[in-house]
């Protein structure tokens, strides 16, 4: 008899736990409650109030845990908690939970891994940093012969005289199919609109002491562990991704910041290159889907930014003026498509995709899938480094076609090297890492600047059929055109003879 993928996946996953976190916005609580499964009449109401601690430098939140003690009426649990795998709203970590009495940790009995973990550290130090305070509804669901946690929390982070409110919902899988939790989250949706959810409550709490709260999220340097397996290494790359697409898309629907604009289209570039580069690992009948909604939002979102472009580029302030409007225009559509319902289900499927698709339980690539990340790494890196190799040869002769082949190229190798970078960490690696990175930066960058002369005229010819006045000021300079050329042949033959420091 031959295993259905859901046999194989319910025996693939058994022993997994899920999480899925997912934000509401504060009109939306009341029609959840109002509805099943919340309003069901098994579903319990409790007041929850957590303190978590700290040192004064954050001595714990920089080792990657955090400690807080949560009272419900006179019970007070503590619980340490070590950052773990945080991807697409999924929330797996290794903790370690006790009751204690009073409202004070119990760090020195041996039974956290605290003191062995962080040389150094001085437990008497350890004080409030902040408290959440929630008003947690909570049923048990059963789907498709699942039994699935519902929780609601509604309340505060507090952090000395600021606050930000807290409205998620987290789905966790008690036993049973993990398809099953996704299947409630989009009757959820249904009901009131769900975004997937990239922050815990300590990181909420933390944040809030942060200058950096309010202002856009760029990359953060990736470190996966030298076992990772290459599916778990993929599963990370792209939760980080998710993580800072959503981080920018909350600051971006609230403000229309640019950079956070910005960014945020960097975080679905760095996407999208990672599913090109673990394609042969990753293909199933759902790839293309989510690869074309993918493109969807980029495109959105890129038209807005070439506006930003042309407006960064202009000397004069008079010149900037046609463009304000068109610019207006291709914002408001970002923020339809950051509200719609496309978007949200987009991120559900993705992340659905992401823990339980087709692809995690191919029996024909479980080979694949299961070999070391570095093996599959260097692999990668050596296969995008012979494509730029091949277009290099024709930057100087070649079409500007070929030119912007090469520098598609050469993004995906600059993002292949940082999502693996950290698995290459012997002296000589990281010596020929720094080098390898300069110049391919680079290239990039007179790649980049040859693709902004390109460009510019076709989004001023495509924004003059939309109606706009068009000024002679706002077409580029194309004066170092050739130079640029140039330089970029010249950096490519650089970059090629950098010795590869993933050998």
């Amino acid at each position: 008899m031959t295993a259905s993928v859901g046999d194989m996946r319910k025996a693939t996953m058994s022993e997994d736990e899920f999480e899925l976190k997912l934000e509401v916005e504060p009109a939306g609580i009341a029609a959840l409650l109002s509805a099943p499964p919340l309003s069901d009449d098994d579903a319990t109401d409790r007041v929850q109030d957590s303190v978590y601690f700290d040192t004064p430098d954050h001595e714990l939140r920089k080792a990657g845990f955090s400690l807080r003690v949560r009272s419900i009426g006179e019970r007070k649990i503590q619980t340490l908690k070590a950052q773990g795998a945080a991807a697409a709203g999924l929330f797996v970590r290794p903790e370690w939970e006790r009751d204690i009495d009073g409202d004070t940790p119990m760090l020195s009995d041996g039974e956290t891994p605290l003191p062995g973990a962080i040389p150094g550290l001085n437990l008497a130090q350890v004080e409030p940093v902040f408290n959440v305070q929630v008003t947690r509804r909570t049923v048990l669901v059963e789907r498709r012969n699942a039994v699935i946690e519902v929780v609601l929390d509604s309340g505060n982070v507090q952090s000395k005289d600021k606050s930000s409110p807290i409205h998620e919902l987290e789905l966790e899988l008690k036993n049973g199919d993990p398809v099953a939790l996704f299947d409630l989250a989009y009757e959820l949706d249904a009901i009131a609109p769900l975004r997937l959810g990239v922050l815990t409550k300590a990181e909420r709490g933390y944040r809030l002491g942060s200058v950096s709260f309010s202002k856009p999220v760029k990359t953060s340097p990736l470190t996966l562990q030298p076992d990772i397996t290459t599916k778990h290494g993929f599963q990370a790359i792209i939760g980080a991704c998710l993580r800072q697409f959503r981080l920018n898309e909350v600051l971006l629907i609230k403000t229309g910041n640019a950079a956070a604009l910005h960014q945020a289209r960097v975080s679905l570039r760095r996407l999208r290159s990672a599913l090109s580069i673990f394609k042969s690992i990753v293909l199933d009948d759902q790839f293309d889907h989510i690869r074309t909604e993918l493109r969807w939002i980029a495109s959105t979102l890129g038209e807005a930014r070439n506006i930003d472009v042309l407006l960064e580029r202009l000397a004069a302030e008079t010149a900037s003026k046609p463009l304000e409007s068109a610019r207006e225009r291709a914002y408001r559509d970002v923020q339809d498509a950051l509200q719609s319902v496309r978007l949200r289900r987009l991120m559900l499927e993705l992340s659905q995709w992401l823990a339980v698709g087709p692809w995690t339980v191919d029996a024909e690539r479980q080979d694949s899938r299961e070999q070391p990340l570095a093996t599959f790494a260097a692999a990668a890196l050596g296969k995008r480094r012979r494509r730029l190799k091949r277009l290099g040869r024709e930057l100087k002769t070649g079409t500007d076609e070929k030119r912007h082949e090469a520098r598609i190229e050469a993004k995906k190798l600059r993002y292949a090297t940082e999502f693996f970078g950290s698995l290459f960490v012997s002296d000589k690696a990281i010596k020929r890492q720094a080098s390898f990175h300069k110049r391919l930066a680079a290239l990039q960058s007179y790649l980049g600047e040859l693709n902004d002369i390109v460009t510019a005229p076709i989004v001023l010819a495509e924004l003059a059929q939309g109606g706009a006045e068009i000024d002679d000021a706002l077409q580029p300079d194309v004066s170092r055109r050739t130079s640029l050329i140039k330089k970029a042949a010249k950096a490519h033959e650089a970059l090629m003879k950098s010795k590869r420091f993933w050998r």
